[in-house]
C-alpha cells in the first residue's frame, strides 16, 4: 500500500512533492522518493526511513523542474531491507522514463523471465515495480522503434497503446505514476482498480495525481476524479490533459476493501466513498452483531484503539448508547504496527505506541474496538493491558470480519501462518488474544456499510477475507511459493 503522487506544475514542484508525501506517510514508512524533471533532465533523491529523515534542505535544492513523481515507500515485494528497492525507478530507454508504482503484481516471476529471454531486458532488483517499469519502457519501445518522428497526438495515442500492452501482460493490483522526459506525464491503473489513484487541478491550471484524496485537499487541488479501472490519463508538455480506456475488456471497479477499514486516512474519499462515512457505518452494523453475542448490562464502556478504529467505536457506542471512552492514549512519533516488518519488533512498538488511562479501565467491562485483527500479535497486548490497568471483563470487536487468507495485491500479510484467523473459530481466537469474547463483523456487513455511502460500487477486491482473488491467477500452489519465499 505504497503512496504515489504526480506532479505537472508552471514552478518548481520539489516542495509540493515533499508536502504531499507527508500527508501520505501512512501509507509507508519503510524509503522515501523524489524524481522531477527539467527540461530532459531527471533528478532524483530516495532513501531509506520517513519523508522527513530523507530529505533535506541541499537534497530539495537538487530537484528543480516544474514535473515530479514521489514515493513512499511499503515493502511486499521484494526485501524490506533493500533499500536498491526504494522508489521512483528509472530507465534510460525509450525517451528516459522515471516511474513509481502502488500495488503488487501477481505474474512478476513470469514477466521477468520473459524480459530476459525475449525482451532482452535487464531487471536489477527483487521489486515487481521494477519489472512493470520495463514492461512499459518495452512496451513503448516497441511502437516507437520506426517513427523517425511523429506529432504530439500521435505519440500521445502511441502512449496508450503502450498502457494496452502493460494491460495485457502485467497481472495483479498497479497505480502507476511516470514522467517521459521531453513528453509529459502518464497515470494508470489496474483493470480492476484495485489500488486507488485520483487526479485534480488547482486554480493555476495545474495538475496533481495521487493515491488518496487528502493529497489534493492539502495542497489546493480541486478534484477531477478518481481514475477509472484500466484508464490512463496523461498530461503533455502544453499542459492539456488526455484519458484514455487502455482495456480492451471492461472490468467492474473493485477496490481494495481494506484502504476503507485501515490503509487510507478517515479523510479521504476514495471511489467517490469518504472512508469516514463508510468507518461510521460499520461501526453502526458491528453494534447488531454485538448485541446478539454480549448482552448489553455486560458492558459498562466501549474504547477504541487509536486511531483508524475510532469513527467506527464512536458509532457503535451511540447505537447502543453506551458510554465511549478514550481509554489508550498514543504516541504519535511510532510508526503504524501493521506495517512494522517483523514480529518481533511489531510486538514491542506496541506498548511503545500505546498507554493506558487507568481509570477508564479499572473495575468495569470494557469493549475494546479496532478495525481489523491480522496477526493477533496487538490485540493480544492490547488485552493484557486492559487487564493490567484493572479492567473485569474485556470484550474485543473488530469493525472487519476475520482475516483468514493472504492478501497478495500489496499488503503485508502474505502468510497463512501469520494470521490469527487460519484455521481456527472465534472461540479460539478469543481465547488466542485473551479476550472474554470476541465479535467480529459479517463479511456482507462491513461491504453494505460502504455500499451506502456509494451505491455504484458493487465489487470489491475483498480476498483476504472471502479467498476469492479477482484477478484469477492465485492457485494453492502460488500461495505455497510465497510463503516458501518469504520464509527462505
Amino acid at each position: 500500500m505504497c503512496g504515489i503522487l504526480g506532479v505537472f506544475a508552471k514552478t518548481p514542484v520539489n516542495q509540493l512533492l515533499y508536502d504531499g508525501l507527508m500527508v501520505l506517510q501512512h501509507r509507508g514508512q519503510d524509503a522515501a522518493g523524489i524524481a522531477t524533471a527539467e527540461g530532459n533532465n531527471f533528478h532524483l533523491h530516495k532513501g531509506p526511513g520517513l519523508v522527513r529523515d530523507v530529505f533535506r534542505t541541499r537534497n530539495m535544492r537538487a530537484l528543480p523542474g516544474n514535473m515530479g513523481v514521489a514515493h513512499v515507500r511499503y515493502p511486499t515485494a521484494g526485501s524490506a531491507y533493500n533499500f536498491a528497492e526504494a522508489q521512483p525507478f528509472y530507465v534510460n530507454s525509450p525517451f528516459g522514463i522515471m516511474l513509481a508504482h502502488n500495488g503488487n503484481l501477481t505474474n512478476s516471476e513470469e514477466l521477468k523471465q520473459q524480459m530476459f529471454l525475449s525482451d532482452k531486458r535487464h531487471i536489477n532488483t527483487n521489486s515487481d515495480s521494477e519489472v512493470l517499469l520495463n514492461v512499459l519502457a518495452h512496451e513503448l519501445s516497441k511502437l516507437t522503434q520506426n517513427q523517425d518522428s511523429c506529432d504530439n497526438a500521435d505519440l500521445v495515442n502511441l502512449i496508450f497503446q503502450a498502457v494496452c500492452g502493460v494491460h495485457k501482460r502485467c497481472q495483479g493490483a498497479y497505480a502507476v505514476v511516470a514522467m517521459i522526459a521531453g513528453i509529459g506525464l502518464l497515470a494508470f491503473r489496474d483493470p480492476h482498480g484495485i489500488r486507488p489513484l485520483i487526479f485534480g487541478k488547482n486554480a493555476d491550471n495545474e495538475y496533481l495525481i495521487a493515491s488518496e484524496s487528502v493529497a489534493l485537499d492539502t495542497l489546493g487541488f480541486n478534484v477531477i476524479r478518481d481514475v477509472a479501472p484500466g484508464e490512463a490519463i496523461f498530461i503533455d508538455m502544453q499542459n492539456i490533459l488526455h484519458t484514455k480506456q487502455c482495456c480492451d475488456a471492461a472490468k467492474n471497479l473493485s477496490p481494495c476493501i481494506f484502504e476503507y477499514v485501515y490503509l487510507a486516512r478517515p479523510d479521504s474519499v476514495i471511489d467517490g466513498v469518504s472512508v469516514y462515512e463508510a468507518r461510521l457505518n460499520m461501526g453502526e452494523l458491528l453494534a447488531e452483531k454485538v448485541k446478539q453475542i454480549v448482552p448489553l448490562n455486560e458492558i459498562d464502556v466501549v474504547i477504541p484503539i487509536p486511531d483508524s478504529s475510532r469513527p467506527s467505536a464512536m458509532q457503535l457506542a451511540a447505537t447502543l448508547n453506551i458510554p465511549f471512552r478514550e481509554g489508550f492514549v498514543k504516541n504519535r512519533y511510532v510508526g503504524r504496527t501493521f506495517i512494522m516488518p517483523g514480529q518481533t519488533v511489531r510486538k514491542k512498538s506496541v506498548r511503545q505506541k500505546l498507554n493506558t488511562c487507568g481509570q477508564e479501565f479499572k473495575n468495569k467491562k470494557v469493549l475494546l474496538v479496532d478495525d481489523s485483527i491480522v496477526r493477533g500479535t496487538t490485540s493480544r497486548e492490547i488485552v493484557e493491558m486492559a487487564r493490567e490497568s484493572g479492567a473485569v471483563k474485556v470484550y474485543f470487536a473488530s469493525a472487519a470480519p476475520p482475516v483468514r487468507f493472504p492478501n497478495v495485491y500489496g499488503i503485508d500479510m502474505p502468510t497463512r501462518s501469520e494470521l490469527i484467523a487460519t484455521g481456527k473459530n472465534d472461540e479460539q481466537i478469543a481465547k488466542e488474544i485473551g479476550a472474554d469474547a470476541l465479535i467480529y463483523q459479517d463479511i456482507e456487513a462491513m461491504k453494505a456499510a460502504i455500499t451506502k455511502v456509494n451505491p455504484q460500487i458493487t465489487n470489491f477486491e475483498s480476498s483476504c477475507f472471502d479467498g476469492c482473488y479477482i484477478t484469477g491467477n492465485i492457485d494453492a500452489e502460488y500461495l505455497d511459493n510465497v510463503e516458501a519465499s518469504r520464509k527462505s
